[in-house]
């Protein structure tokens, strides 16, 4: 071939490419005793580093290693490739800024990430069997993926939603003898008249019911994101679980709830890369910061939000991976028994997300709960300072950090003057209320953990959530009903769209636990009866869990799920079932009185355990014959709701040990 036929090929073939390049100048700073005496990872991975184009001069600089659950492509505002919901959307870019403060403090970031998936884009789907399970896969891998940096000297975890950001508390909980930081990925903004997120993923059963015009669902449906990127409107799973971030001491002050993609968001994609480099240098470790107080300080916390149920999954699977003690469902009671809900945020509010953060946010929650005694104050946090010492700073003003820029001081004043200014209706005391205020507008507390003979090893129920006007004046929501069983989420759906689920009835929805569909979110009916003009008089009892965003009558967790024999899988269609909550006082029961051949006829406790005893399971009670087997090994090995769901490794060892010696 000539020498112009050759560069004609060059110019015009697809075909073409190079098989060697001309070698970089240069050495790497690796002395002869690093060469003889580190492991030859070490100094590979300083040859990766300068194939990467980081300056050769500088592959010695410290390690400190970013993750995120990042999904989407972004090209400036131009969206090349969609994720799986807004929440991951934007944290790349979150991540390009806390790379750059770690490059201004001479110091060697690396990027990874492990995306998540969307519960709403899969309710009612087969996708929402791998919801919960995923959670513990995730932190698994997040976990692989820190170790595979052996000399890093700290970890930034960047990371929004329902599972997600649980996940990644997870893994950087069990990174005990290293700095680690939490940057909570945000919120998205609401659009003005549109509704909410937590309201449209309910628009099919408005349609359906003639309740909403299609045109106005198509309109709803288009805009009710209102920017990007961040998490949804309402305090669900993943907006309380930056709630919980921060509680835990592992976030920055106010930065959990901050609208994605605003300044502020950058400043603590910033701040966050700025403390943990902090945290290196002066030797705070995540086991210092991550303590049995800090856990009920998130407990307590969660309580006053009015948070998801979900947490009660996720904060002791996040102690157990800290090697902490989980937290039981007594303590869980205690807690909110003493705690005060004093957030007026959706879905049981009226405020949006960004509004509690224009509020005051995380911090000016603590300054209540500071007044009531109910903190443990003296935990430390990623600030490098108490949590007291940050509710004082918080309060009076100045500094949180010795890096924080001087714009950023007094930030209590100027974000509430911010919410004033924008939102004149949204006075900050309107969005979280002192105890006073909240006592004087009945807001009930958080959680109650009713039992029965439906629910031996109990159950749960967010009753701040259900509807004011199902309250009677001694705070007790009592439902007498007709029982209307159903063993899928998808049959119970179709009744309540074809208008078979009447008023009066309660829904009893078996099946829905970790051996079932791995304990699915069965949002789609809560949605529903949350919008509908009569569901507020239909409830809900499950072996399975709720979105963040349910509210209602809605009684999940059941214990015993029903496919390993819980008492639920045996209730059949038109037997009497009763359900007492007390609101104010936290306490409540779940019961089968009366069987359908003899409605009108009250058992006593040993004819109802006759009953039970004497009936087979529903026939059609079965783990769902799509149950990916990922998910079943996951059912079979998890330590239970009241454990986190958390796969144990000495507990699975031992399961494993029992089988093989009985096979033999």
């Amino acid at each position: 071939m000539s020498n112009k036929d050759k560069e004609h090929f060059q110019e015009n073939s697809p075909f073409y490419f190079p098989l060697e390049v001309t070698p970089r100048k240069g050495r790497l700073p690796i002395s002869r005793e690093d060469y003889e005496n580190k492991p030859s990872g070490d100094i590979f991975g300083k040859i990766q580093d300068a194939g990467m184009r980081w300056n050769h001069k500088d592959v010695n600089q410290s390690e400190f290693l970013i993750m995120s659950t990042a999904g989407g492509l972004k090209n400036g505002e131009e969206t090349l490739a969609l994720g799986m919901h807004s929440g991951h959307f934007e944290l790349g870019d979150a991540a390009k800024v806390a790379a750059s403060a770690f490059k201004s403090r001479s110091t060697k970031p690396y990027y990874v990430s492990v995306s998540d998936p969307c519960d709403g884009r899969t309710q009612g789907t087969t996708g929402m069997m791998n919801s919960l399970a995923y959670r513990n896969h995730a932190a698994t891998v997040l976990g692989d993926l820190r170790r595979s940096l052996p000399n890093r000297k700290g970890v930034m975890g960047i990371a929004t939603c329902d599972k997600g950001l649980p996940a990644m508390m997870m893994a950087l909980a069990n990174e005990a003898d290293l700095p680690t930081i939490i940057m909570p990925g945000g919120v998205t903004l609401i659009a003005k008249g549109i509704k909410d997120l937590g309201s449209v993923q309910s628009l099919p059963s408005l349609v359906s019911h003639r309740e909403i015009s299609l045109a106005e669902a198509q309109s709803q449906g288009c805009a009710s994101c209102g920017t990007p990127g961040g998490g949804c409107h309402f305090l669900g799973t993943a907006a309380t679980s930056q709630v919980v971030a921060e509680a835990l001491g592992m976030a920055l002050p106010h930065s959990a709830l901050a609208p994605s993609g605003g300044k502020i968001w950058y400043a603590l994609a910033e701040d966050s890369a700025l403390a943990l480099v902090n945290l290196a240098e002066n030797n705070i470790y995540t086991s210092q910061i991550l303590t049995q107080d800090a856990v009920f300080n998130a407990m307590v916390v969660h309580a006053a939000f009015g948070g998801s149920t979900n947490l009660l999954l996720h904060i002791p699977a996040i102690a157990h991976a800290a090697g902490l003690k989980m937290p039981t469902r007594e303590e869980w009671e205690n807690i909110n028994r003493q705690t005060p809900r004093l957030v007026n945020v959706l879905p049981a509010g009226k405020y949006s997300t960004a509004h509690v953060y224009a509020a005051g946010g995380v911090p000016e929650v603590m300054l209540h709960l500071r007044k009531l005694g109910l903190l443990k104050e003296d935990c430390l946090t990623v600030t490098g300072k108490t949590l007291g010492e940050n509710l004082d700073v918080w309060e009076q003003g100045g500094k949180m950090y010795a890096w924080e820029a001087e714009n950023k001081r007094n930030r209590r004043k100027q974000v509430r003057f911010n919410l004033q200014t924008f939102n004149p209706d949204a006075h900050p005391d309107k969005v979280i209320l002192s105890p006073e205020a909240a006592n004087k507008a009945n807001m009930k507390s958080t959680l109650t953990f009713p039992t029965g003979n439906l629910a031996p090893e109990g159950a749960l129920i967010k009753s701040g959530a259900i509807a004011p006007e199902m309250i009677d004046d001694n705070g007790i929501y009592y439902k007498k009903g007709v029982a209307k069983v159903f063993v899928s989420e998808a049959n119970a759906m179709k009744a309540i769209n074809h208008g078979e689920v009447k008023p009066g009835q309660i829904i009893i929805l078996m099946g829905t636990g970790p051996s079932g569909t791995g304990m699915e979110e069965t949002f789609q009916i809560t949605g529903a009866l949350k919008q509908l003009s009569f569901g507020k008089e239909i409830a809900l009892i499950t072996d399975g869990r709720f979105s963040g965003v349910s509210t209602g009558a809605c009684i999940g967790h059941v214990g015993p799920e029903a496919l390993v024999g819980g008492p639920i899988g045996k209730v059949q269609d038109g037997d009497i079932i009763e359900i007492k909550i007390d609101c104010d006082n936290l306490s409540g029961s779940i019961n089968l009185i009366a069987s359908h051949s003899n409605p009108n006829v009250e058992l006593s406790e040993a004819e109802i355990a006759e009953l039970f005893s004497n009936r087979l399971p529903h026939p059609q009670l079965r783990p769902h014959p799509e149950l990916p087997n990922d998910i079943k090994i996951w059912a079979a090995t998890q330590s239970g709701i009241w454990e986190g769901c958390v796969q144990d490794a000495d507990r699975i060892l031992k399961i494993v040990k029992a089988g093989i010696e009985a096979l033999k």
